[in-house]
């Protein structure tokens, strides 16, 4: 089962190199962040950075919800099981196919391409092709698009990068 970790925003590192020292293999099968790939104008060059897509949070996937809730007191700083009241509650199969339809299994939102024909955008390429339905808002000269997405059982906004290669009127 997947579940969500919530961090101090910042700490995300620093929190998954922890779990993944103090919790046993066993326990915490796999302990990740989603990240987007950003372009930057650095110097007169595009660089390439990747974000986190969900800043102040860490996704976890484990059978043992009780030993890895135990484990969790052996790591510094503040950690916090996602849920529904006293419930912790496991990621949907919805948003874990989105997870894995962004990221893919290194769970990295690579740039996806995109042209913007009538007002409407078109995604020709990447992990947003197909998701113009959730896109909300487009910066092309920071070549980001924000997300309305379902994940934690509410509206979230997320980013994703996005280069809009040609303007049809």
């Amino acid at each position: 089962m997947w579940y969500v970790l919530q961090v101090r925003s910042g700490t995300e590192e620093n929190i998954k190199r922890q779990c993944e020292k103090n919790i046993p293999n066993g326990i915490l099968e796999q302990c990740f962040i989603p990240y987007y790939e950003e372009q930057r104008h650095v110097r007169g060059e595009w660089i390439t950075l990747k974000k986190v897509q969900f800043p102040g949070y860490l996704f976890v996937v484990t059978e043992e919800l009780e030993q890895l809730y135990r484990d969790l007191k052996s790591v510094i700083g503040f950690t916090k099981l996602i849920g529904t009241g006293k419930e912790v509650a496991a990621l949907t199969e919805e948003e874990i196919l989105l997870l894995q339809r962004l990221g893919g299994d290194e769970h990295v939102a690579v740039m996806s391409e995109g042209i913007i024909e009538q007002s409407q955008v078109k995604v020709i390429s990447g992990p947003l092709a197909g998701m113009e339905g959730c896109i909300r808002r487009i910066d092309r000269h920071k070549r980001r698009a924000w997300l309305e997405v379902d994940m934690f059982g509410r509206k979230q906004l997320i980013q994703a990068g996005i280069e809009i290669v040609a303007k049809n009127y």
